[in-house]
């Protein structure tokens, strides 16, 4: 109880206007056990936002699992052409992924302002329409992208070594698209219902299994990326079918019927004007990555290739805390605002903000200590770890500004600016990131650290960006649900 009472003191101390609630263990306890829905727009806030993020969190580190257990295990037993293959197929299915997950952010803020407003038969429609509609784009996209990989394969630089490795990985991944979307989206889904557990406790089998499967493919069969690559699609397929039998089971809001299929021209309207801007914001950030990517083939090649990919992973684990806190405020402030509480969503941002940014720094100190130590569970290759660790050390600065950014954009995203996150991604990865790479890594020859160092430096000029839309007091203005 002591430590407790510890944390209230510090974030009354922060902010002493905000009276924080300590822990209610009966509302612990009653959350534990609920189903779909979660009202978060009532009771503790601190407690809610606890318990909503940290399912969140273990379920993004258990699937976080699948592409770290991919390339750990691809980098110990087939060395880094297949590698460099994994890093480069899955950054090209990180883009796709990303998008859909942007779409779905609009009908996770709608889903949970219906929710707090108490709007059962748009909360009904809504749920119909980003599934069908998720289900229509993973199937055209998975026909542009079998025709279209080799032409992304070679504009990114792709390695003559690792080239066969990356086509067989992507190909793979892309054939499976419609298991990635599926999950993505009804993971999103009951996340903006405030249930958290339950998309846990599915990809926790899931990852079970992709790591099983990885090692029987590529340790045993010898399938190298495309084992990788297989281990993965059959893991997320297993996650999306989770989810559904565990939705019919409980008379979900949408019963998976062929009748069901069904799109609401009003409600497709909202998702795109909310999840379209996102989308866009993800597709754009995941495309500048592409490009450094090209970049990174150029300075160093394979071993360069291979050692983002480790670095990536290593940092996926470090940023997580703030997505897990950045997700969670905004499905609670979403609830918040469309229960007419903005104080109450204001809150959640203030108390995630501090816990996120406590976490991560705890990373960032650890990473500039031991960067080695993280770089080689990935592979024992001499150059490799070398650009590893010149990567990782200046990358690492951006831990420093992650937490801010992505919590106060998650309460932007709750009240429905969408379209300013989008502006700040622009900022972040077209007009900053990409070319302060190419300059600090080709141009001044700074190689994999200059390469490094843009990450932290385009985050330190979007945060004041976000910083003053912040006070300026606009992101008060419910732009979610006005027509």
């Amino acid at each position: 109880m002591a430590a407790k009472q510890q944390i209230f003191e510090l974030l009354n101390t922060l902010w002493p206007h905000q009276n924080f609630e300590r822990l209610d263990m009966k509302e612990m306890k009653k959350n534990m056990t609920q189903g779909t829905e979660n009202k978060l727009y009532e009771g503790s806030v601190f407690t809610k936002l606890i318990l909503f993020a940290l399912p969140f969190l273990a379920s993004n580190i258990v699937q976080s699992f699948y592409s770290v257990a991919d390339i750990l295990i691809v980098g110990n037993f087939s060395g880094p052409e297949s590698m460099s293959g994994v890093n480069i197929g899955g950054q090209v299915t990180l883009v796709l992924t990303k998008i859909v997950i942007g779409l779905c952010m609009g009908a996770t803020v709608l889903i949970g302002q219906y929710l707090g407003a108490g709007n059962r038969e748009l909360l009904k429609k809504v749920t119909s329409t980003i599934i069908t509609l998720l289900l229509a784009i993973g199937l055209g996209i998975t026909v542009i992208m079998l025709a279209a990989r080799g032409p992304i394969l070679r504009m990114v630089q792709t390695p003559a070594e690792s080239y066969a490795e990356s086509e067989s990985y992507l190909t793979v991944t892309v054939l499976g698209l419609v298991f990635i979307f599926g999950y993505n989206a009804l993971g999103g889904i009951m996340r903006g219902m405030g249930d958290s557990k339950r998309p846990f406790y599915f990809v926790m089998v899931a990852c079970i299994t992709n790591v099983a499967l990885d090692l029987l493919f590529v340790a045993v069969f010898k399938w190298r990326a495309f084992g990788a690559a297989l281990a993965t699609i059959m893991s997320q397929a297993l996650s999306m079918f989770l989810c559904i039998w565990y939705m019919r089971r409980n008379n979900f809001q949408f019963d998976f019927r062929l009748s069901s299929f069904k799109v609401d021209r009003a409600q497709l309207k909202l998702i795109l004007k909310l999840g379209l801007p996102t989308s866009v914001q993800n597709g754009i950030t995941s495309m500048s990555f592409l490009f450094i990517t090209a970049i990174i083939n150029i300075v160093g090649g394979v071993s360069a290739s291979a050692a983002v990919g480790a670095v990536s992973k290593v940092n996926n684990f470090a940023f997580m805390p703030a997505m897990a806190l950045s997700a969670a405020i905004s499905a609670m402030a979403a609830q918040s605002i469309g229960a007419g509480n903005i104080s109450r969503a204001v809150r959640a941002c203030q108390i995630g903000t501090v816990i996120s940014v406590a976490v991560t720094y705890v990373f960032f100190v650890l990473l500039q200590i031991y960067p080695g130590a993280a770089v080689s569970l990935f592979g024992d290759d001499p150059r490799m770890i070398a650009d590893g660790i010149a990567y990782l050390h200046s990358f690492s600065y951006d831990f420093l500004f992650i937490p801010f950014n992505f919590c106060i954009n998650a309460l932007f995203i709750a009240g429905g600016h969408a379209r300013f996150t989008l502006i700040n991604s622009m900022l972040s990865s077209v007009l900053l990131r990409v070319p302060i790479c190419y300059i600090f890594s080709i141009t001044l020859g700074w190689g994999m650290w200059g390469a490094g160092l843009a990450a932290p430096a385009a985050s330190a000029g979007v945060m004041l960006v976000i910083l003053g839309f912040l006070f300026s007091g606009k992101w008060k203005q419910n732009a979610a649900i006005q027509q």
